[in-house]
């Protein structure tokens, strides 16, 4: 067994400071997404990559990889946007076993009128802090540790639509 490595000073430092920008930007965004547009951040997670997706129609599987999230956290939160009218459910008519979850005209509109202020808030809160070198750091330090992570297995073994 390998003796533990701990994090010196500047190291806390940084490891502190990142999770703390992780948890306050995202806490800021959320609050004025819902504030300027009635979504929440699951909500327009999940509106994202539907509403690029051809036919704003994604296989459930691959949304919940388009946004890392697990099965259940997936189900629960198409089932509550579901409701909403700003999704529906549909069957994969590929593969009886998955199922595909499709954008809504509402969803669409949804996450139209919600989009521009989104962007604008990263920018403000995230962007606009950073010169472009700083920006091009960050990207090529982030896809480093992200490259180095262990892969993961957002489905659970032989769940239909895995």
């Amino acid at each position: 067994m390998t003796e533990t490595r701990w994090l010196d000073a500047r190291e806390k430092h940084l490891w502190q400071s990142y999770r703390d920008v992780h948890r306050e930007l995202t806490s800021v965004l959320e609050a004025r997404l819902i504030s300027n547009s009635g979504l929440s951040g699951a909500d327009y997670a999940l509106l994202h990559p539907l509403s690029i997706a051809e036919c704003g129609l994604l296989r459930t599987r691959d949304l919940g990889a388009a946004v890392g999230w697990e099965r259940s956290r997936l189900s629960h939160q198409v089932s509550r946007m579901e409701k909403r009218g700003l999704v529906t459910r549909e069957e994969c008519a590929s593969d009886a076993r998955g199922s595909m979850v499709k954008l809504t005209e509402l969803g669409r509109k949804a996450i139209e009128a919600a989009a521009p202020d989104h962007v604008d808030a990263v920018r403000a809160y995230f962007f606009d802090r950073l010169n472009r070198e700083e920006q091009d750091l960050l990207t090529g330090v982030l896809d480093r540790v992200l490259a180095g992570l262990p892969a993961r297995d957002l489905c659970e073994p032989g769940t239909p639509g895995c």
